[in-house]
């Protein structure tokens, strides 16, 4: 692999790389795509109606794709570990949550809509937020932006989104999933 032939293609994106290592570049060529597979898949998940079809076709896809992001990123920040722990610590998170959203799932855990939203959905937080942390100062207008908003944003916008969905969603207000009312 020219390993100079691939630093200078991103760094003709603006973004930087280190390049002084073939095997960091090359884990980061499987990474980027699949990261990029976690965010439309994660996306069409949450934007198609739930049942059978297309949200649980796309939440595999979210969650394998997510898996494998896992792997990258702890390798990634294995190789650099003092510019990239908290890289390590924001892909746990997330593979956690995301983990915690389908055996909710899965199992029908007792309130398991409300634990799948909230897991899924955290775990896309998560996802969005160590994007932005590691690639936020290379993005246009995220560049503008102090580094604390790389940080905060994601939460920021995808919280209340999660809030409307615990507050609003079918399964949640036929009660299927959902905690009983006290006395009943």
């Amino acid at each position: 692999m020219d390993t100079q032939l691939i630093c200078d293609a991103i760094r003709a994106t603006g973004a930087t790389v280190p390049c002084d290592s073939a095997l960091f570049l090359s884990v980061l060529l499987i990474h980027v795509p699949l990261g990029l597979t976690c965010v439309v898949a994660g996306l069409v998940a949450m934007l198609s109606r739930k049942g059978p079809g297309r949200h649980p076709s796309a939440g595999t896809i979210y969650y394998w794709a997510l898996s494998a992001v896992f792997v990258t990123a702890t390798a990634l920040s294995a190789m650099r570990w003092a510019e990239d722990w908290y890289l390590f610590v924001l892909g746990a998170l997330s593979f956690a949550a995301a983990s915690f959203g389908r055996m909710a799932h899965r199992q029908r855990w007792h309130s398991w809509v409300r634990l799948h939203l909230t897991g899924m959905g955290s775990s896309y937080i998560l996802l969005l937020t160590a994007f932005y942390v590691d690639n936020g100062k290379n993005l246009p207008l995220w560049k503008e932006l102090p580094a604390i908003a790389y940080w905060v944003l994601p939460g920021a916008v995808g919280i209340p989104l999660i809030v409307y969905a615990l507050l609003n969603h079918p399964l949640v207000r036929s009660r299927r999933g959902s905690v009983p009312a006290a006395g009943g």
